[in-house]
């Protein structure tokens, strides 16, 4: 799941190259060149025959250099624009690509109308700045801002190339210009965002993407990113509303993902934060509202899920808690140290058991004791040394509570404790009265 900031880039520019190389329009040298225009001599055509060449064989570098010898010698021409637009396709072929923004921004100071009056070259112009800011993670904020005003200006354009039909140009239009620019305007938007998360500076990404997400509420993409920011800020609840609403919004994230791979992973994140999957249906349905959590949005950890219940345990248990702190310690590695340095000889708040011997039987001087959790089996873990002994003949599986000084502990081969108890710190045992032994036969008397 982390290589999808790498995936979503090149697969938008390949989305906006795809486009921009099946366009109606054909590249400029290609083109034929209108009647009214002319070379002003047979050296001018020798330049920019040169140029055609170059770009031709792929040779970039020579084409940039060819032209600048062509607009050395022949700074003014009929053929400035497509001068202009050779200028712009070299620079993107020779990967020199801010420089072919550069280039571009220039021209477009006053807006793509009044760079190019041909609508075939002002459409070859932008689709070769789209696509270099497009496959330009580098570019600088002054960069971006051409190429944001040129994807805009692309997907707005509506001046119809000669030779096109109508029908011809409102489905180019469409299906062939606008989506790269759409895709172009969606990088841009990410790409501080992006800048900033491949430094490891998360929160500076954590607020390019945030800001991008007011332009697209609505992007998967944009989301996914924004809760990777968060998770590596240690901001885990809102870094688990970002997934879930990413996978919520697009599990694909624009295409450039698995799924199954993005809902599992939204889904494990919260249920490794939260301890289990409560909740998780509902907050799947309010991501939806909302491209950022709300101020007040909580996910309870599973740390305080548990401490939580342990607390609503301990009130309304609190004897069945009070043992179960003290039978933890006593079992712990430590157990004998804690027994002799804080439990022998002090006195214990009130416990709760369930008597499953008594010795003797009847006035017995000791009780085993149980202390079993709900639905546990009782097992002796507890010895009450009654001073004095109790009265009568105590009842067996019921439960009391009582008060006692522990006095002695064993943890082998078997856990116990001994207490001390006085009798009248025994509450709720059950007793009965001790049956008297039956008497012998009667003796005859001698005469």
């Amino acid at each position: 799941m982390h290589k999808s900031l790498t995936s979503f880039r090149s697969k938008t520019a390949a989305a906006v190259l795809t486009a921009a190389f099946a366009a109606i329009i054909p590249s400029a040298f290609a083109q034929d060149k209108p009647a009214e225009k002319k070379y002003q001599n047979a050296a001018e055509y020798e330049a920019f025959n040169a140029v055609i060449k170059d770009v031709t064989a792929k040779d970039f570098n020579k084409a940039i250099q060819d032209l600048q010898t062509w607009k050395d010698k022949y700074p003014t021409t009929d053929y400035s624009e497509d001068r202009d637009v050779l200028i712009i396709q070299s620079y993107s072929g020779a990967k020199q690509l801010g420089k072919a923004i550069d280039y571009f921004g220039q021209l477009d100071k006053n807006g793509i109308d009044a760079a190019f009056k041909d609508p075939g070259n002002a459409i070859k112009a932008l689709f070769a700045v789209v696509v270099a800011v497009s496959t330009y993670p580098e570019a600088s904020p002054d960069q971006l801002a051409i190429g944001q005003k040129a994807a805009q200006e692309l997907m707005d354009y509506n001046h119809k190339p000669a030779g096109v039909d109508d029908a011809a140009w409102a489905n180019a239009r469409t299906t062939q210009l606008q989506p790269p620019a759409k895709a172009a305007l969606l990088y841009i938007a990410m790409l501080p965002g992006n800048q900033a998360y491949t430094k490891k500076d998360y929160a500076a990404a954590e607020a390019a993407y945030t800001q991008a997400l007011q332009k697209y509420p609505d992007n998967a993409a944009i989301a996914y990113q924004l809760g990777m920011s968060l998770r590596y800020e240690g901001k885990r609840n809102a870094a688990a509303y970002e997934f879930l609403r990413a996978s919520q919004l697009d599990p694909t994230l624009g295409g450039t993902s698995k799924a199954d791979d993005v809902n599992k992973y939204a889904d494990t994140y919260y249920k490794n934060l939260h301890g289990s999957d409560e909740g998780l249906a509902d907050l799947k349905t309010a991501v939806k509202n909302s491209p950022t959590p709300p101020a007040d949005f909580k996910i309870k950890t599973a740390t305080e899920v548990a401490e939580e219940k342990q607390a609503e345990f301990e009130k309304s248990n609190p004897q069945l808690a009070l043992w179960m702190k003290i039978k933890g310690a006593l079992a712990d590695t430590n157990g004998d140290q804690y027994f002799a340095g804080q439990l022998k000889d002090s006195a214990v708040p009130q416990l709760r058991g369930v008597l499953v011997d008594a010795k003797p039987a009847c006035r017995p001087k000791e009780l085993v004791v149980a202390v079993p959790l709900p639905g546990g089996n009782p097992t002796p873990e507890i010895t009450l040394t009654v001073q004095p002994p109790l009265a009568g003949k105590p009842e067996l599986n019921t439960e009391f509570h009582w008060e006692g000084i522990p006095t002695a502990f064993t943890k082998d081969p078997s856990f116990m404790l001994n207490m001390s108890v006085e009798r009248e710190k025994i509450e709720g045992l059950k007793t009965n009265p001790c049956t008297a032994a039956p008497a012998g036969p009667a003796r005859k008397k001698k005469g």
